[in-house]
C-alpha cells in the first residue's frame, strides 16, 4: 500500500491520543497478567491482546480510516513483540542479558522488524518506520557489541546508514529515518564529547552542522536536535563560567565528577561569589543566536504568515 502522510487536525490528534492510551492500557494489562499467571498462560493472554489489536487495525483499514488503522497496527506490533517474547521465555530461549550472545533474543528482534515492515507495506503508515529503525539499531548493537566505546561506534555508523537511507527516500516515513539518524549520531557524539570545554565547543559546532542539514534537507527534526545541542553546550558553559576558580586543582581534576566540579566553588565561597549573571547572558546570546539561525534558514522571500482578505 502506498504511504500516506497524516495531516494534523483535531480529529487526527484525538485518534492518535486515543490509540496511544489504548496501547498504554494494553501494555499495562499485559504487565499485570504476567505477574498473575505462568509463562504459558501469559503467552495465551498476550496472543489474545495481539489478535484484538490486529482485528481492529484491519477493520479500520477496510473502513478507510487511515490514521486509526495505522495507530492500531503500531500498537499491534508492540503486542506482537510481547507475544513472541512471552513464547520465547516459555520455551526457555530468551536470555535477558545483553552481555552474551542469544539466538533467541536476536530472533525476537528480527521478528519484530519483520512485523513492522510487513505492516508498513499493508497499512502505509509512516510511524511504523520508527519501530523498524529503532529495533534494527538494537539488533545490530546486540549482534556486534556489548556496551562501551564500540557500541558508540556502531551507533554512529547506524546513524549514518539511516541518514543515507533517508536522503534516498521521498516517502513520508523518511521523517522517522531522519529523526532516528540524528538521535543516533548526536548520542554517539555526546558519549565521546561531554567533559572538557573544547569538547563542548565541538558539540556546538556539530549542532550548527545539524541546522545546516535541516536547511539542506528541509527536515525540521535536524533543526530541533541542533537547537538541543546548542542548549546543552550553553548549559555547560553557563555552569563553568559562572563559578569562581578555587585555589588548587583538586576540585577540577579530570577524574572528578561533573557534580563535584559544579558544587566545589559553592563549598569554598558560598553562593554570593557565584556569577549569577553569566547564565542570563549565555542564554540570551543563545536565544538571539537561534533567532538569527532561523532567519538565515528561511527559504526564499515567502512570508511567514498569510494575509487576511480585505
Amino acid at each position: 500500500m502506498e504511504e500516506r502522510k497524516p495531516t494534523w487536525t483535531t480529529s487526527s490528534f484525538l485518534v492518535y491520543a486515543g490509540g496511544f492510551v489504548v496501547l498504554g492500557a494494553a501494555l499495562a494489562s499485559l504487565g499485570y497478567l504476567a505477574s498473575q499467571y505462568g509463562k504459558g498462560a501469559f503467552a495465551a493472554w498476550a496472543f489474545l491482546v495481539l489478535a484484538v489489536l490486529y482485528v481492529l487495525a484491519h477493520a479500520f483499514r477496510r473502513a478507510d480510516r487511515f490514521i486509526a488503522a495505522g495507530i492500531f497496527a503500531f500498537a499491534a506490533v508492540a503486542a506482537w513483540a510481547v507475544f513472541v517474547g512471552a513464547l520465547w521465555s516459555w520455551f526457555g530461549w530468551l536470555n535477558k542479558s545483553f552481555d552474551s550472545f542469544s539466538l533467541g533474543r536476536l530472533s525476537l528482534e528480527l521478528l519484530v522488524i519483520a512485523a513492522a515492515l510487513d505492516d508498513q507495506r499493508r497499512f502505509g503508515f509512516p510511524l511504523l518506520r520508527l519501530v523498524s529503525a529503532v529495533v534494527a539499531w538494537i539488533f545490530v548493537l546486540d549482534l556486534l557489541s556489548s556496551g562501551g566505546t564500540w557500541s558508540a561506534v556502531v551507533t554512529l555508523l547506524m546513524g549514518l546508514v539511516f541518514f543515507g537511507a533517508a536522503l534516498g527516500s521521498d516517502q513520508p516515513s523518511s521523517f522517522w529515518l531522519h529523526l532516528v539518524s540524528g538521535l543516533l549520531i548526536g548520542g554517539s557524539l555526546l558519549y565521546w564529547l561531554h567533559s572538557a570545554n573544547w569538547q563542548w565547543w565541538l558539540i556546538a559546532v556539530a549542532a550548527l552542522v545539524y541546522v545546516g542539514i535541516a536547511r539542506a534537507t528541509n527536515r525540521s527534526s535536524w533543526a530541533v536536535l541542533g537547537a538541543l545541542g546548542l542548549t546543552f553546550a550553553a548549559t555547560h558553559f553557563s555552569i563553568v563560567w559562572s563559578r569562581p576558580s578555587p585555589p588548587g586543582d583538586q576540585f577540577f581534576s579530570p577524574n572528578s565528577s561533573p557534580l563535584s566540579q559544579a558544587t566545589a566553588p559553592l563549598l569554598l565561597y558560598g553562593t554570593s561569589h557565584v556569577r549569577v549573571w553569566v547564565p542570563l547572558v549565555v542564554f540570551a546570546v543563545l536565544g538571539f543566536g537561534l533567532v538569527a539561525l532561523g532567519l538565515l534558514a528561511r527559504r526564499g522571500p515567502a512570508t511567514e504568515a498569510a494575509s487576511l482578505p480585505e
